[in-house]
């Protein structure tokens, strides 16, 4: 009797310890009261062994899912097991005989082991149902529909009708036939062999609890504790960040005072990179211009570079590429440039030339003198040939506000103009113009400074500006360095890669 049901498949349910398996009976031993199932599932895996075997004692509910017929080489149970992954299901058992097993109809099982056929498995082959299983048709059709489409066959036109095809055979079309080969979509994505995938799912859980995160913090805080870098966590500290021009292998300690007057500055700045830049006064600021003049820097070549730094930032706070584009021609920015009749207006006259050069529209103010400087004669015969327009009068500036208003009205010397009624009025119009304002080379005294500025340009190395200057920026002039070192400067020029810094008060 023990024989009569080898061959068969089986779910043995062996409690919560051991679990759900499942196999074909291999072996049924009634002296010694035990069962063996060959290529076993353990709750819906592949076991790792081929056989396993069970005592009656571990067995609690057996389930027959498959009896196998007389003389079929393929049964129900193979081919639902083989072709759709659900064994036994849809097929009508007969009670157990040796009464430990229960009587199942239809059974889905969630553990029950699911095996992917190959694709090639179904190539000229035909699906055999055994008329000896007592499966429904209606059943084996909805089979044969699920596996045709699985499988990526066609159904067309009503070639599955019940009248068309044999009772006990049913033979899916094939499509796409090239010389004797499948050549479908779906054999072309989807044909690769897939007998390498592993049967066994991964442990994450066991592979998470083999890292001791507890463990690695601790000794990463034990190492910074060490060598005295910054710890994780640590309040009011924030972690180092590097910008793109900076090297994060540091070779030796950085040096953030490399520039050191002869006296006591009266106010620092830093750069963006944290090197102090210490203020000189004026009379150490003009005995270096004088210096620098007298090896070859004269007055002409740092008007030009004034006025090429000067441009530049102007350029940039009128919105830079986003502005001046071809694009943007009725977007077109106009400056007002406000100009005393001393070297800091020729300063001023040169940054407008650059600017007109451009596409800027400028408008000059230089008010009318008797004699001028040669160097504002030399500038504005520069600037005449440009696109700006010059005005000699506060009525001719423009009634409504301009992009932006360059300063260099004031000067260090000669105090008597801004008694001048012209320099009132310019004041006047200025502070009412709601236009931000740029000052070049201001002087220190705050009280002589008639319009407030949001941006001021110093040069070379910068005065000890006041509030009333707005943000301070550095340009370079084109001082060497041996010309700060005649005059008991020992400088190391903090710009880097640019020509226009701006400073930060300490």
């Amino acid at each position: 009797m023990a024989t009569d049901w080898l061959g068969s498949i089986v779910s043995i349910n062996c409690g919560e310890s051991l679990g759900v398996y499942q196999g074909r009976v291999s072996a049924v031993d009634q002296v010694s009261q035990t069962i063996s199932l060959t290529r076993p599932f353990h709750n819906g895996v592949k076991c790792l062994v081929p056989e396993v075997t069970f005592r009656a004692g571990d067995i609690t509910e057996l389930k027959i899912l498959e009896i196998p017929g007389p003389g079929d080489s393929r049964q129900c149970g193979d081919l639902q097991q083989t072709e759709s992954g659900i064994p036994g299901v849809g097929c009508q058992v007969g009670p157990s005989q040796n009464g430990t097993g229960k009587v199942l109809k239809k059974p889905i099982s969630s553990s029950t082991p699911q095996n992917i056929p190959r694709r090639t498995d179904m190539k000229n082959q035909d699906i055999i149902i055994s008329p000896q299983q007592q499966c429904s048709k209606s059943y084996m059709d909805r089979h044969v529909e699920t596996l045709t489409q699985s499988k990526g066959f066609r159904r067309r036109h009503n070639s599955w009708s019940s009248s068309s095809r044999h009772p006990n055979q049913v033979t899916p079309k094939k499509s796409g036939l090239k010389n004797g080969q499948m050549k479908s979509k779906d054999d072309e994505c989807f044909g690769d062999d897939i007998d390498e995938i592993p049967d066994t799912d991964f442990d994450f859980e066991g592979n998470l609890a083999l890292f001791d995160k507890a463990a690695v913090f601790e000794e990463i805080e034990t190492y910074e504790r060490r060598s005295g870098t910054r710890s994780r966590g640590t309040p009011n500290e924030k972690p180092a960040r590097y910008r793109h021009d900076e090297n994060i292998l540091e070779s030796e300690p950085i040096v953030y005072r490399r520039i050191v007057v002869p006296q006591n500055a009266n106010k620092e700045f830093c750069t963006d990179s944290g090197l102090v830049v210490p203020s000189v006064s004026y009379e150490l600021h003009k005995k270096l211009l004088s210096v620098a003049e007298k090896h070859g820097l004269t007055l002409e070549r740092r008007l030009e570079m004034t006025g090429v730094c000067a441009s530049q930032m102007a350029l940039s706070l009128l919105g830079g590429p986003n502005r001046l584009n071809p694009k943007n021609v009725h977007q077109r920015p106009t400056v007002a440039l406000l100009c005393g009749p001393h070297v800091k207006g020729a300063q001023g006259i040169s940054c407008g030339r650059h600017l007109s050069n451009h596409d800027v529209h400028v408008i000059l103010f230089l008010p009318n003198f008797v004699k001028m400087l040669e160097s504002i004669t030399n500038e504005l015969n520069l600037f005449s040939k440009t696109q700006g327009q010059q005005v000699s009068s506060v009525k001719d500036l423009p009634d409504t506000p301009v992009d932006l208003v360059i300063n260099c009205l004031d000067c260090h010397e000669n105090a008597f103009l801004r008694d001048q009624p012209w320099y009132k009025a310019v004041v006047d119009w200025a502070n009412q113009n709601r236009a931000p304002v740029l000052s070049i080379d201001p002087p220190i005294n705050e009280m002589e400074q008639g319009i407030d500025a949001k941006w001021s340009l110093a040069l070379g190395l910068p005065l000890p500006l006041g509030e009333r200057a707005g943000r301070v920026y550095l340009c370079d002039i084109g001082i060497p360095q041996k010309v700060f070192q005649e005059v008991g400067i020992n400088y190391h020029s903090p710009f880097g890669c640019k020509f226009v810094i701006p400073l930060h008060s300490t």
